[in-house]
């Protein structure tokens, strides 16, 4: 469903682009200050997390100490108030991605990268630490960060945290007292803060070097089904070092993330500077074990020294007695000064032009520097390009062949969806046909993705609620509609059977997804089995799922084994695993006439016949001497009387 915030006025100043984000506490907005004629970053709070009438005050209060804080690793605060009821804060809207974003595209990063993205994340924490304020919730989800554009390195990437005073905010609101011990991230959560419920500076010291830890390994140090379960790890374990799962990290890396995530917060640094301190010194001895220093041998008697120092950015503060190096010494002994450069060129000037034979060979040099100058600058300008092939319309693999024979070499950007295009279809290419391409060169494709379809997910089992948030997250956008109820045995009244089209079939996003609950177990109708014999009505009864339990009956005109009544009678309605009682005729005196179809007649007459009745066969005489039984008379079940007459029907073949 559309958000109908998008577009509107908050506070009659800032109109509502787009949402950017969506967390436990808040939601994030772009928004155009109307005043200012500026792009911000507005975070309206989820109405869960207001929850008494305190809550507007102590967010207040929060958000002015907050936008106190000024420092460029921070992100600013330039307003708040509240629309409909919510309270909204109006932030500095940074242009770039999540930390959470980039390590979940890129897993993990370099040494250099990490302490880089630390430094800046400590320097911010250790201004808030200087101002009284404890962040409470140090995870990737909170730190923004703005990549070069080179977007090689993360080095020189602008990092900014957000969201200082939030969780505060929130957690002293809380109407539980216990509420307020795991507003961290559990993840993330410094121990002292789940064993007491308390944190200071060091608690965010903590949470500091568990991401840093996440940024070296790709991995958080615990892992547990329930999110109360990783909490109490961080109480009852120490945090190991990353090497143990990213090897050839340095000893100081592991040295400074165990010193950051002891259990003990007395054996941590006291807050984000003093951590500060400690990665840069880290940085710097990670940077001079990649120093690329050399001697050269002699030439003279002089000593040349060659080093290559990387410039730090502005915000990278060295460690005390690292800023100042000492000179190189300089020369052993002074050379004779040498005459000057423009002296030297008017000498040789003058041996040149003083005789023919020289102003001859400097024509002939600069004739033939001519005609290098024009020949390279052809070459560079048109002699090493050549026009490239049309590959367009091509599959991948024709696309490739031609390239391949021109010389070239094919390089895949992002495809495009396409419903009129099947996929790895070549949709456009860079250049473009007949544009210039280096010779041995690389021409870049654009393929087609072909019909953009996503597997209908498994939902079968949740309910109606649960299955259309599944069906509803980008990208699929799924419209849920219901379709008409089942009965199920195996599935729970109101829960999801199937859908149509079914699990795993591919629709396109927007498309239309039935889903179709279960009405429970479907009621059985009870047939009646009144006169028919034990063993035939206890079968089918079982047969529905139903329970059958006999009690004797006494009836002199009934065969023995016949079902007198039934309770509950037939056509009534039950359920799976009901009881049904029959009452069954104990009286021998009458017996019941056995079924002989497909027996021998001449066998079956004669067993008749020793028990006292008459019995009369019909049927050619072949039949009747060595045929079986196709009909009889009384038909299984009925009574019979001595001396009844019994007719069997005899066939042959």
């Amino acid at each position: 469903m559309a958000d109908p915030l998008i577009g509107s006025l908050v506070d009659g100043r800032y109109r509502v682009r787009g949402r950017v984000a969506r967390g436990g506490m808040a939601t994030v907005y772009t928004a155009m200050d109307e005043r200012l004629e500026r792009t911000v970053a507005l975070k309206i709070i989820h109405p869960a997390q207001v929850s008494d009438g305190s809550f507007l005050d102590k967010f207040t209060d929060e958000a002015k100490t907050v936008a106190r804080l000024t420092h460029p690793n921070v992100v600013a605060v330039y307003d708040q108030g509240t629309h409909s009821g919510l309270p909204y804060l109006v932030m500095e809207y940074v242009r770039g991605r999540t930390l959470r974003d980039i390590l979940a595209d890129r897993r993990r990063l370099t040494p250099a990268e990490a302490l880089a993205v630390m430094e800046q994340v400590l320097s911010a924490l250790g201004a808030a630490h200087h101002a009284g304020l404890v962040h409470r919730d140090v995870k990737p989800e909170n730190v923004l960060v703005a990549e070069s554009p080179s977007g090689a390195s993360l080095v020189d990437a602008v990092v900014k945290v957000a969201d200082f005073g939030l969780a505060r905010a929130v957690e002293a609101s809380a109407e539980d007292p216990e509420a307020g011990q795991l507003m961290a991230t559990v993840a993330y959560v410094a121990p002292e803060l789940v064993a007491d419920g308390f944190a200071d500076p060091r608690s965010d010291v903590y949470s500091a070097g568990v991401m840093l830890f996440e940024m070296l390994t790709g991995r958080v140090p615990y892992d547990a089904e329930r999110p109360v379960d990783v909490a109490w790890q961080h109480v009852d374990r120490d945090v190991p070092p990353p090497s143990r799962y990213a090897a050839a990290l340095p000893p100081a890396i592991d040295e400074l993330v165990v010193s950051a995530t002891r259990r003990d917060p007395g054996s941590r640094p006291t807050d984000a500077g003093a951590l500060l301190n400690a990665v840069q010194a880290a940085r710097e001895g990670l940077a001079g074990g990649n120093a690329a220093t050399q001697r050269l041998r002699p030439i003279t008697q002089d000593t040349v020294i060659v080093s290559q120092v990387t410039e730090r950015p502005s915000w990278a503060r060295l460690p005390a007695g690292a800023a100042a190096r000492p000179r190189q010494q300089q020369r052993a002994r002074r050379p004779r000064r040498p005459r000057t450069l423009a002296g030297q060129l008017s000498a040789v000037h003058q041996r040149i032009i003083s005789n023919q034979r020289g102003r001859t060979a400097l024509a002939a040099a600069l004739a033939g520097i001519l005609v290098l100058l024009l020949v390279g600058g052809w070459w560079l300008a048109f002699g090493r390009f050549e026009a490239a092939p049309d590959l367009q319309k091509m599959t991948l693999a024709a696309a490739q062949a031609k390239a391949q024979e021109a010389g070239l070499k094919v390089e895949l950007g992002q495809g495009e969806f396409r419903e009129d295009v099947a996929k790895d279809i070549v949709l456009g290419q860079v250049p473009g046909p007949g544009g210039r391409v280096a010779k041995g060169g690389t021409i870049k494709l654009i393929l087609s993705l072909g019909a953009e379809r996503y597997p209908v997910p498994n939902v079968v089992g949740k309910t109606l609620e649960l299955a259309t948030a599944d069906l509803s997250v980008e990208p699929m956008k799924f419209q849920v509609t219901q379709g008409a109820p089942v009965f199920s045995d195996a599935a729970p009244a109101g829960t999801v059977v199937a859908t149509v089209p079914a699990v795993g079939e591919g629709v396109k996003p927007g498309g239309v997804v039935q889903v179709i609950l279960s009405k429970g177990r479907a009621p059985i109708t009870i047939p009646s089995v009144v006169g028919l014999q034990v063993n035939e009505a206890t079968s089918m009864l079982q047969g529905l799922g139903l329970k059958v339990l006999t009690v004797a009956g006494d009836d002199a005109t009934k065969p023995k084994g016949e079902v007198l009544e039934q309770n509950p009678p037939g056509g009534g309605s039950a359920e799976r695993g009901n009881e049904v009682t029959l009452k069954v005729n104990q009286n021998a005196s009458v017996a019941a006439m056995p079924s002989v179809i497909g027996q021998n007649c001449q066998g079956v007459a004669g067993q008749f016949r020793g028990a006292g009745y008459q019995v009369r066969l019909d049927g050619d005489p072949v039949s009747v001497a060595i045929g079986n039984v196709e009909k009889q008379n009384p038909q299984p079940g009925k009574p019979l009387t001595a001396g009844q007459e019994i007719v069997l029907t005899c066939k042959f073949g």
